[in-house]
């Protein structure tokens, strides 16, 4: 592309699912840079054209930087996942890992120093996925001919190199799931309803569309798994379906405010904090303080863990779950194995 824009460069590719999309680049050859990746927006992919134009050259600081692979991978790359959380995890994930990494060259990170970064980051699980995606984004690089230097920790899986984590095991009583409840608005009891009854993720719930006929059916948004279920054999969910026709609204999603709009993320936060926050204050005047605790610990994506502790096996968990592997199921939501007395 030239004329208005010397030295923008464009690249259209075409994603698996049939859209095409338009990668530009300023083309920095000169220089010995190479193209430098501005991104699909064509707005923004001006104002940096702009920018590195007024610099003259492109930054020298950048070229041969752990930046330079994030710069292109997030252009390139981040686009084609089809997964909204994906993708919004991978960009929070960048955004941390930016200011540590970013400017050094691929020789300045070795394994000492990734293992420094796990232990100054406080969220210990999320610093772990944030060195996976880096491994990710490394390994991609090595492929575009960024780097040769092999991933630091590659081989090191059996050393014990990331932060510890531990599963999170809490079993969704009644008694902590009634008394939450009892307070909570409809949509959110509706809520509480289909992820226990179904297994669904929370980003799932909100985004399941209304049954046809006695089939609910879902392609899931983190595994594109298929599933249905049959509204006859549930003992919640054909209600649920005729308090949803009751309302009248006109969108095509399960779940619905008492107003007729789709149930966005914010409103599942916010209904759900109150309901806790009510029903913890409730136990704890009536002297219930040990309820109180494990009312305030409970997560409404813990409907989750409760579908698989109604379940009648670790086998239904699984499937229930869409899980490929039992030991995964048993891992997350499976709790203590029931064993045979020998004696």
């Amino acid at each position: 592309m030239t004329g208005a824009y010397p030295r923008l460069r464009t690249r259209t590719r075409r994603r698996k699912s049939g859209k095409v999309v338009v990668y530009y680049f300023y083309d920095a050859s000169a220089e010995g840079n190479g193209e430098i990746p501005l991104g699909t927006d064509f707005d923004k992919a001006i104002a940096q054209w702009k920018e590195i134009g007024e610099r003259g050259t492109y930054s020298a600081r950048v070229t041969g930087t752990i930046e330079e692979a994030f710069a292109r991978w997030e252009a390139e790359v981040l686009p084609g996942y089809t997964s909204a959380e994906t993708k919004k995890g991978y960009a929070k994930n960048l955004r941390m890992m930016r200011p540590v990494f970013g400017e050094a060259t691929w020789d300045q990170v070795g394994l000492p120093v990734i293992k420094g970064y796990l232990a100054k980051r406080t969220a210990k699980t999320q610093g772990n996925r944030e060195m996976a995606l880096l491994s990710v984004i490394w390994n991609w690089a090595r492929g575009e001919g960024l780097t040769s230097q092999p991933w630091p920790a590659a081989g090191m899986e059996r050393s014990k190199w990331k932060n510890k984590e531990k599963a999170r095991k809490i079993k969704v009583r009644d008694d902590v799931y009634e008394a939450i409840y009892a307070e909570a608005g409809q949509h959110i009891k509706d809520c509480m309803d289909l992820g226990s009854a179904t297994g669904m993720r929370l980003t799932d719930c909100i985004s399941v569309l209304m049954p046809r006929g006695n089939l609910l059916t879902l392609e899931a948004s983190k595994t594109g798994k298929e599933a249905e279920w049959d509204l006859n054999l549930s003992a919640v969910l054909p209600d649920l379906v005729r308090r949803r026709k009751a309302l009248g609204a006109d969108h095509l999603m399960l779940l619905s405010t008492a107003e007729g709009n789709p149930v966005t993320p914010q409103a599942l936060r916010y209904g759900w904090d109150k309901a806790r926050t009510i029903a913890a204050e409730k136990a704890t005047a009536r002297g219930e303080d040990e309820l109180a605790a494990s009312i305030k610990l409970l997560y409404l994506r813990d409907m989750r863990k409760r579908a698989a502790q109604k379940a009648g096996s670790l086998e239904e968990a699984s499937k229930l779950l869409q899980h490929s592997d039992e030991r995964l199921t048993e891992r997350h939501y499976g709790g203590v194995r029931r064993l045979k007395p020998v004696g």
